[in-house]
């Protein structure tokens, strides 16, 4: 009975204390041209700041995956301070550029504070809490990771509505006092966590002669190109599903919902946390965890083969036939989206074992790093590149464009396929 206590004091709740305040990252869309009339900058230069905070999370993980496998408290620690300060320091660069209006200085002290500070504090909480979860449900890894993962997707539908509420009640659109009282929810709620987070009191971690000889011994276990695979995957899921996801408000409103905008996003983060849970307890039961990537390239596939063949978003306003496909799309990747990210650390854990799993698993979300950067910003390009700006409803959209980022993204959906198929080496989970 201990047992079960600590596995949810010392490992499911801590967890998702912290992966419930870091996945707040994912907001950042509710306040963001707010932020940029406020401080007098387009949006489009505003939005830098998030591609910077995905950027260094993956970056921060990649290079601090060491200190995360040699003591998780310190990791937490740091993720706590700096995560909670980089919410306060985007708040004082929005106060500063208020009354600045166009300072540079304020537009790079949100990149920094949001981008990169908090970007850190992205990377190590993320981290922490995973390898200690596989290590207290060690029976059902996928299904412990898939918890705390899903708090990171679930973080976006708890928070928008009470973000929301906090924007409504600042009459004077003072927008930098919502981030001063985030940051302060936030520590509390990762202090908490970190205080709580504990591994089993009787796993011993392996001992390697250098920080470096237990990442390259385990990586050569396999064929490199089976890591490769697995990254390259990795990389293509999270850049799909940003591109979609980056245009997702834009093409509701284009299918004639743009009343149900808020409750559609509030729908497709649910089905980005279902997917991280439901995905990753379905791979518990697979003989080759590998497969749950197959099954969700194959539906993200045939959804956007639908979508793209039927024109459903130039087509749908008024077709009730349309607009679900459309709306199947758009479930379907979330949850591809936010499976891929719970899968990994299991997928990983049965390739190469636990014994330098939270390095490896850092080097390897270095993938979200650099589609991080390249998801969004490849949407946009596309549309704004391609197709025409229409009036639809008095909301000015680009049917055509959103169309063709379908293209790409189907695309890219086949080939992570054809990596999952033929790259990554089947394995059984026994390791």
């Amino acid at each position: 009975m201990k047992n079960i206590q600590n596995k949810w004091i010392r490992g499911a709740i801590p967890a998702l204390l912290l992966h419930c305040s870091i996945g707040t990252v994912y907001c950042w869309s509710i306040f963001s041209q707010e932020i940029a009339n406020y401080i007098g900058f387009s949006k489009g230069a505003v939005e830098w700041a998030f591609s910077f905070a995905i950027f260094f999370l993956g970056m921060s993980a990649a290079f601090l995956g060491n200190l995360v496998e040699k003591n998780i408290h310190k990791s937490s620690l740091i993720a706590t301070i700096t995560f909670a300060a980089g919410m306060a320091g985007t708040g004082f660069f929005i106060w500063y550029g208020g009354n600045h209006q166009h300072s540079v200085l304020a537009l790079v002290g949100i990149y920094v504070s949001y981008g990169f500070i908090m970007g850190i504090g992205l990377g190590t909480g993320y981290l922490s809490p995973v390898k200690t979860l596989m290590l207290w449900f060690k029976d059902k890894k996928g299904l412990a990771t898939g918890l705390a993962v899903a708090g990171f997707g679930a973080a976006k539908a708890i928070a928008s509505p009470i973000m929301q509420k906090l924007l409504g009640d600042n009459q004077n659109g003072e927008i930098f006092k919502m981030f001063y009282i985030l940051a302060a929810i936030y520590f509390v709620m990762m202090f908490v966590g970190h205080l709580l987070l504990a591994k089993p009191a009787d796993w011993v971690e392996p001992q390697n002669k250098s920080k470096d000889e237990g990442i390259i011994a385990t990586l050569k276990r396999e064929p490199i190109i089976s890591y490769v695979g697995i990254w390259l995957m990795f990389y293509l899921n999270i850049t799909c599903g940003l591109a979609l996801i980056s245009q997702e408000k834009m093409i509701v409103k284009c299918i004639g919902l743009a009343g149900s905008v808020g409750i559609i996003s509030t729908i497709s983060a649910i089905f980005n946390a279902g997917g991280r849970l439901g995905f990753s307890a379905w791979a518990d039961h697979m003989k080759d965890r590998n497969t749950v990537y197959k099954l969700i390239f194959i539906l993200s596939i045939a959804f956007t083969a639908i979508v793209f063949f039927t024109k459903g978003i130039a087509k749908g306003d008024g077709n009730i036939l349309l607009i679900i496909f459309v709306l199947a799309l758009i479930f379907i990747v979330n949850a591809g989206y936010g499976g891929g990210f719970s899968n990994v650390p299991t997928l990983l854990s049965d390739h190469y074992g636990m014994g330098s799993i939270s390095a490896i698993h850092g080097i390897t979300l270095s993938a979200w790093a650099f589609a991080g950067l390249t998801g969004n910003q490849m949407a946009n390009a596309i549309v704004s590149r391609t197709g025409e700006k229409i009036m639809l409803h008095g909301i000015e959209v680009n049917p055509t464009g959103y169309q063709n980022v379908l293209i790409v993204t189907g695309c890219l959906y086949i080939v992570a396929l054809c990596l999952s198929i033929f790259f990554v080496k089947p394995i059984k989970k026994d390791k």
